[in-house]
């Protein structure tokens, strides 16, 4: 089953574009956005651009794009966060190759619609040497090769095999001539400095709403969701343009629950505050904490419009003065800040706006 296509992000495909057309794009690139945004597609996207041998790429129509399409581009290698295998230490590489296989065949059954990676899973050691070795081979059918590597904040310190490490950052630094590789993170702040260092980095923005509403109205969408309706305002507001960040209907409740308890909190005396703050999740679950930012931005933006229809310009005020700290929040929980002191300072500006 084909990926659906990419939605939205267009100037930064056009910049990407020309940066090809022009031979101009850096060999090792580092995609940063919010969770949900679409890096991962957007990586996908770029390696086809650079595969495609059509008049237009990427044109969708020459034996490239249908392969890549497909999942079976020989030449464009796609990794991302799975669960450590038994045994690892031993384990051959055309083994980890045939895992990918069937995780990217999984991948393309939901038409390329996942949920976010859990916390047992990262990129192990076996990975990477999988990925310098393959990065020595000619390509097998087009004239470079691609490597996506999502999740990139997800690889595994690799002290316990220095050589492993130092070639995969060799690799970064000094790719073939030959090779292009697209990494992509939603907490950049986690990733390895070594790795930082060695990539070019490209802002990935969240979607405009019309973008989103075009994401909610595919029918494999819908389906995911389990909605009818493709453009329900609701879901709009709730992705705060990462649609992506609705895969999980389960976790999405979830975040919504936490944050009207955090505003509680917020009204509450400093003692509740503190209790709140303290039942976040360590750094080790920035991405879950993330959720329940943005669905705070999404409540408080709701009382701020209430409010405005109301009359009530004290609290319309306050509650827009709210987002803007919750969008601090949320680039603190971008690094490697700590979700409970980041909440303790959240509520304690929230409390002072009397939210």
């Amino acid at each position: 089953m084909p990926l659906l296509p990419l939605f939205g992000h267009h100037a930064l495909r056009d910049r990407l574009d020309e940066q090809v057309a022009r031979g101009a794009l850096p060999a090792s690139l580092l995609l940063q956005g919010p969770p949900g945004v679409g890096k991962q597609r957007l990586a996908l996207w770029l390696g086809q651009r650079l595969l495609c041998t059509g008049t237009t790429p990427p044109c969708g129509e020459c034996q490239h794009c249908k392969y890549m399409q497909a999942g079976a581009h020989p030449d464009l290698r796609w990794y991302f966060p799975l669960p450590r295998l038994k045994d690892s230490a031993d384990i051959a590489l055309d083994e980890v190759e045939e895992l990918y296989r069937g995780a990217i065949a999984e991948r393309l059954e939901s038409h390329g619609l996942y949920a976010r990676a859990d916390g047992l899973a990262a990129l192990f050691v076996y990975v990477t040497r999988l990925i310098v070795q393959q990065a020595t081979r000619t390509p097998a059918m087009a004239a470079r090769k691609v490597f996506v590597v999502g999740d990139a904040d997800r690889m595994v310190p690799q002290a316990s095999s220095p050589e492993a490490a130092n070639a995969f950052l060799k690799l970064l630094e000094e790719p073939p001539a030959d090779t292009t590789l697209i990494l992509t993170t939603s907490e950049p702040g986690a990733l390895l400095p070594t790795i930082r260092s060695r990539v070019v980095i490209v802002r990935v923005p969240p979607l405009a709403d019309a973008d989103v509403r075009a994401f909610l109205a595919a029918p494999e969408v819908r389906e995911a969701l389990g909605k009818r309706a493709g453009a329900d305002d609701e879901l709009v507001a709730m992705a705060a343009g990462a649609p992506g960040s609705l895969l999980s209907a389960t976790d999405r409740g979830a975040a919504v629950a936490r944050a009207r308890a955090l505003l509680d909190a917020a009204r509450g005396a400093p003692d509740a505050r503190l209790r709140a703050a303290f039942t976040q999740g360590s750094s080790k679950a920035r991405g879950a904490f993330s959720d329940v930012l943005d669905a705070l931005t999404v409540l408080l933006r709701d009382d701020a419009r209430d409010a405005a229809a109301r009359g009530d310009a004290s609290l319309a005020l306050a509650s827009s003065k709210a987002v803007i700290h919750v969008e601090n929040a949320k680039r603190a929980a971008e690094g490697n800040a700590i979700p409970q002191l980041v909440t303790a300072d959240l509520l304690s500006h929230l409390a002072e706006l009397g939210r």
